[in-house]
């Protein structure tokens, strides 16, 4: 695999999964843009990148900022070239405990990051992805995009909500040369996780994550980053508006892409939802 010709805009590119996908796309000749608020941690990722022959730019950016994110369009496109994937990696996890308890404005901060930053990221870029008719969009996302996330709603809501939206822009795009898809990277030992594990709110209210860690369920941040370079190269391009798993047998997911499209499978759905309108008939009776 080679993505030569690739530049990517790689959000919470300092750390966990964001460095691995960094390091990943740069040994595969893409030119990556590190975007993070916390210009040290992407200033050594780029370093590293740069030591093994590769091409990195830093970006400190809060991507909750659209002006910003429009300067850092300009900034990256005219130093490394257009850039033709955007990887929403960067992701808040800071909400813990029961929404009767929580701080409403730490709640609302974990969805503005997950939310409108992504959003953010997707308009400028995909907006420019369109008129030229050709790029990828890939949106991260995690714990409680399908199933419910008791103690850690923000977070939850956030992703089922980035989920949505991804199958959203992706009809939007159809027929466009732009693809959006979402990937979920499994249980990562990470920054955020380890605030789950080590905080008095992360160990009295999310006990299910110190038991998952404890049964070896860690996930490493390598899965990701590979799957991220595969949906960078096209090959899931038909899976447009879907969520790949990193635990996925990628080669049967592969195969299987004309079935899980008919199925309208790996997406966002309520079971029986469809049959909604013959319930409200049968009320009007």
């Amino acid at each position: 695999m080679s993505l030569e010709n690739t530049v990517v805009f790689l959000t919470g590119a300092g750390r966990g999964i964001g460095r691995a996908m960094a390091l990943k796309l740069a040994s595969e000749k893409a030119k990556v843009a590190l975007v993070s608020r916390t210009e040290r941690q992407i200033d050594e990722v780029r370093k590293e990148i740069a030591d093994s022959g590769g091409t990195a730019l830093a970006v400190p950016l809060d991507i909750n900022d659209f002006a910003a994110v429009e300067s850092a369009a300009d900034r990256i496109e005219s130093e490394l070239g257009t850039v033709n994937l955007v990887a929403n990696n960067a992701g808040s996890f800071n909400c813990i405990g029961p929404f009767w308890e929580v701080d409403p404005d730490a709640w609302w901060q974990d969805m503005t990051t997950n939310v409108k930053g992504a959003f953010n990221c997707c308009k400028v870029f995909g907006s420019r992805m369109r008129e030229r008719g050709e790029g990828r969009i890939v949106n991260v996302i995690g714990g409680g995009t399908g199933t419910p996330f008791p103690n850690g709603s923000a977070y939850g809501s956030s992703k089922s909500a980035l989920m949505r939206f991804t199958e959203s822009i992706a009809a939007e795009l159809k027929d466009s040369g732009v693809i959006a898809i979402a990937m979920f990277p499994g249980l990562v030992r990470t920054t955020m996780t380890e605030l789950q594990l080590e905080s008095p709110e992360g160990q009295k209210w999310l006990p299910r994550i110190q038991d998952l860690f404890a049964e070896g369920r860690n996930v490493p941040p390598t899965l990701a980053a590979n799957l991220l370079a595969d949906i960078a190269s096209g090959r899931f391009d038909a899976l447009a508006g879907r969520a790949l798993d990193v635990r996925h047998n990628l080669d049967s997911i592969e195969a299987a892409i004309e079935t899980i499209n008919a199925n309208d499978e790996l997406t966002l759905r309520l079971t029986g939802m469809e049959h909604i309108g013959e319930w409200e008939a049968q009320f009007r009776k």
